[in-house]
């Protein structure tokens, strides 16, 4: 797994950050930022999509559960084909 600190959305693979373990089992995809250090990842959280407040989540980086600050909410990646 690659850290993408500071990258643009256009430059990852969103699709496969929400398919990792990392990003977590439910909820609606968000692409987030810890704000512990700063890693731009996807994370799944149940939480309305158009409230774009901060939530807890892990941070492998960090190695604890951090707040995360929704940059967008990605439900177009919330396909059940696995």
């Amino acid at each position: 797994m690659s850290r993408s600190t500071d990258a643009p959305a256009d430059d990852r693979d969103l699709e496969a950050e929400a398919a990792e373990p990392e990003a977590g089992h439910s909820g609606i995809p968000f692409d987030a930022v810890c704000v512990g250090c700063g890693q731009r990842r996807v994370k799944r959280c149940e939480q309305d999509p158009e409230d774009l407040t901060s939530f807890k989540h892990v941070c492998h980086e960090c190695q604890s559960g951090t707040w995360w600050n929704p940059v967008q909410a990605l439900p177009d990646l919330d396909g059940d084909a696995a």
